[in-house]
């Protein structure tokens, strides 16, 4: 429980991490002109940011392992209670990948996703945790699809707190729409049931 408890704070410092990125990065684009400091802060924020995808390259290695230890062990543990002999134990599946590590993961995506965009360096970090977590394309493909929606879903409930609906709310969701891939079908499915629960609590 304690490996568990230190994959999440390490999560917890990479979405801070990621956020202090994104401010860096708008700081950047509001900037006119490029002069030769900017572009040395640049160089220098590159470098930095390499360093840091390694660091948390190498953290994450590190509760993953410990994580998948704490699991082999509790799964072990339970085959024992439960008495199976040892050659069935062999030939049964194991799980590919701990709950924890799953979670973990889906809360870095929607964190990094929570904007409606995905910078490089937001990319290049979601794919060290991808691979050092040993999750799968397929599983990586529904977790993120999961956190759009959520995002998405969030985004109508603030559209449409205070009864209607503004352009300015209109155009950021056809925004988010287009870079989520989410159907007219499925907009309205999710904006209905929106409205009806604002109805209920109405």
């Amino acid at each position: 429980m304690t490996d568990i408890n230190e994959q999440r704070k390490k999560v917890e410092e990479l979405k801070r991490k990621i956020l202090e990125q994104k401010k860096k990065d708008n700081t950047g684009l509001q900037s006119s002109s490029r002069t030769d400091q900017i572009a040395n802060e640049e160089k220098k924020l590159t470098e930095e940011t390499k360093k840091h995808a390694e660091e948390v390259q190498r953290q994450i290695e590190l509760a993953s392992q410990q994580i998948e230890e704490e699991t082999r062990r509790q799964e072990e543990e339970e085959k024992r209670k439960k008495g199976v002999p040892k050659a069935a134990q062999n030939g049964q599946a194991q799980p590919t990948v701990p709950v924890a590590c799953l979670q973990a993961y889906a809360q870095a995506l929607k964190f990094a996703w929570s904007d409606g965009v995905l910078s490089r360096d937001e990319k290049a970090l979601l794919m060290i945790i991808q691979k050092s977590m040993g999750i799968s394309a397929q599983e990586h493909t529904s977790l993120e699809q999961e956190a759009q929606l959520e995002i998405y879903l969030q985004a109508i409930v603030d559209s449409w707190k205070n009864g209607s609906i503004t352009p300015q709310d209109f155009d950021r969701l056809d925004v988010l729409r287009e870079k989520f891939n989410i159907s007219a079908e499925e907009h309205m499915r999710l904006e209905k049931q929106v409205r009806q629960e604002i109805l209920r609590q109405h």
